[in-house]
């Protein structure tokens, strides 16, 4: 990757300041580009080949970033909203720089797995119609969830406007006056869950989801933390 790209534009989008910000630390000979001081904030270079100092410090420069959430309740899935908060109200402005957004979305009152980032061609990937990423729910349902309710998923459940479902496979944990299930879907269509279950005369009280494509939730995550992706749950990803 030979592009190259003005010094202040990659001090500002890695968060060290404004572009106003940044040309006055250059011009105070602050920042080395390869062991020499440039004192020019829109001198250009290849921020993947060549070694930036602040000071002491090395910049470590990156594109994306790739955040995994455990999505808290009462928190909507955008990037901004007039009347709620939203994921990236979450996340510290360090990250925030990157202008991530949600990859997908979950409803404001589901918790779970929810990856934020920056890098589009990876949020296609994962939510183009044509690949059929599972999503993986744990869901907690009023009445009682049988084998019959399995069969009727796994054929594909017609819900609003007579669409008929990609098969699911449901999985009975606990079946009670509120049983326990685990869900996998390959494909996300508004409040789909809810109204899989509604189709079978059943009411979702708790849902959460675990899993997107071949990412778990690290569980350790209480709702509302997140962390960055490792690389090997970068692959995952990727290779879902």
């Amino acid at each position: 990757m030979d592009k190259k790209i003005r010094l202040d534009k990659i001090l500002s989008n890695l968060g060290y300041g404004s572009r106003k910000d940044i040309k006055k630390m250059v011009k105070s000979g602050l920042v080395k580009v390869d062991g020499e001081v440039v004192k020019d904030s829109s001198y250009k270079l290849n921020p993947y080949k060549a070694v930036i100092e602040i000071g002491d410090t090395v910049v470590e420069y990156r594109e994306f970033v790739y955040l995994m959430m455990n999505k808290p309740k009462g928190v909507v899935s955008s990037t901004d909203d007039p009347l709620s908060r939203t994921v990236i109200d979450l996340i510290d402005e360090k990250y925030r720089v990157f202008n991530p957004f949600p990859v997908g979305r979950l409803d404001k009152d589901t918790e779970g797995l929810l990856i934020i980032s920056n890098d589009g061609k990876l949020a296609h990937n994962l939510l183009s119609p044509k690949k059929h990423v599972e999503k993986k729910y744990y869901v907690e349902v009023e009445g009682y969830v049988t084998d019959d309710d399995k069969k009727i998923f796994a054929e594909g459940v017609v819900i609003d406007g007579g669409y008929k479902t990609m098969p699911a496979y449901l999985e009975i944990i606990e079946t009670d006056n509120i049983s326990r299930v685990y869900l996998t879907i390959k494909e996300g269509k508004f409040h789909q869950v809810k109204k899989m279950f509604k189709a079978v005369n059943k009411r979702v009280v708790y849902l959460k989801r675990v899993s997107m494509g071949r990412l778990d939730l690290d569980e350790s995550l209480l709702p509302g933390e997140y962390r960055e992706l490792t690389e090997e749950e970068i692959l995952l990803l990727k290779n879902s």
